[in-house]
């Protein structure tokens, strides 16, 4: 997904809980994917209709339905009815921009964050939408593009004695929880990089390519920020929710995820100061350059104030002025022009102008 907000004014008038704008449904592509396991077992495979996830919604295993897009209004809808999903729950879901939270409905629990990544072919930020709807037996999760950060739990899930296997969807949706959170380090290495390096770039040699980068970096911790900063308040309330669905072995892990969170702000928080400094140092650094130049200018100015003098003293058009009529009166002026030079540069170097 863009970073750019979705004209949402397309919305007002219609009523809550719609999934579509316009009133038009969409009908785009959407990939299904279905993990069901065990301690024993494990099945993946990719289905082609959502009806064929139906069955597993009252299996005594635990199955992961993963669906990439949301651009298929009608399998959204059919999910909502099927497995009794509230209607401003599809809505949510649906609303990219929507900030991260937690919400209780008693059968279920609703989650969205942000999967943050950053792609070395654009450089620029990627934000997705991800939300989780976690049952006693199963977690859907919803995706905006096919390609996320999950493998890692896939993975695990695959391999046979893994904690994953012998666990509910609630440990499910923590793994998928802490694999986003721990992508964020990724992300900050990458945006720590690029602030040192504009950073240095700024005191040893600032140009006017370097504003526009650091207005880039201030809008990156715009969205970065508003992308984390709910996420710790979404794991809080999840943790000391009272819904049964969570056990009290996962609440011990759902800490230590908030706990990365914590530190995933403090290092924003951290970086949103430097790039807010670099400004100042921005400006301090053309303040600098300026005033090099100012000084040179003023000295060369300087220098020949009294070269001027003398030149406007032997230009004049008076009739008696003995030393025009004298035979070495241009190398004596131009030997004091040239002494007056080498005295100003000398009395410069000793006050360290230059």
């Amino acid at each position: 997904m863009s970073r750019h907000r979705h004209k949402l004014s397309k919305k007002a008038g219609l009523p809550p809980g719609t999934l579509h704008l316009d009133g038009k449904p969409m009908t785009g592509p959407i990939r299904i994917t279905v993990i069901d396991y065990d301690a024993d077992h494990v099945e993946e495979r990719r289905v082609m209709t959502i009806e064929e996830c139906f069955p597993y919604r009252d299996t005594s295993t635990v199955t992961w339905i993963n669906i990439d897009g949301l651009a298929n209004t009608e399998v959204i809808e059919k999910i909502g009815r099927y497995f009794l999903i509230h209607p401003l729950i599809l809505e949510d879901l649906l609303n990219t921009d929507q900030r991260p939270k937690m919400e209780d409905l008693e059968d279920y629990l609703y989650l969205n964050l942000k999967m943050l990544m950053l792609p070395e072919a654009t450089g620029e930020i990627k934000g997705e939408h991800v939300s989780l709807i976690i049952g006693k037996n199963y977690l859907m999760s919803f995706q905006e593009d096919v390609g996320d950060v999950f493998d890692p739990v896939r993975e695990r899930i695959r391999k046979e004695g893994g904690r994953v296997r012998k666990n509910g969807s609630d440990y499910l949706a923590y793994a998928l929880i802490d694999n986003i959170v721990d992508n964020y380090f990724v992300v900050m290495e990458k945006i720590e990089e690029r602030v040192e390096s504009l950073e240095e770039e700024l005191v040893v040699n600032a140009t006017r390519d370097s504003l526009p980068r650091i207005n880039r970096l201030k809008k990156d911790m715009v969205f970065l920020r508003k992308a984390v900063w709910p996420l710790r308040e979404m794991i809080l309330a999840l943790e000391r929710s009272d819904s049964p669905l969570i056990r009290e072995d996962t609440r011990i892990y759902l800490r230590d995820v908030y706990d990365h969170a914590i530190q995933v702000i403090d290092t924003l928080e951290t970086f949103r100061d430097m790039v807010s400094g670099m400004i100042d140092i921005y400006l301090s650094s053309l303040s600098y350059k300026m005033n090099e130049i100012m000084k040179v200018l003023t000295l060369i100015a300087t220098i020949f104030i009294p070269l001027t003098f003398v030149a406007g003293v032997y230009g004049m058009n008076f009739r008696y002025m003995p030393e025009l009529h004298w035979e070495y009166g241009y190398y004596a002026v131009l030997g004091i022009m040239i002494a007056i030079v080498v005295i100003m540069l000398a009395y410069f170097r000793k006050r360290q102008w230059i």
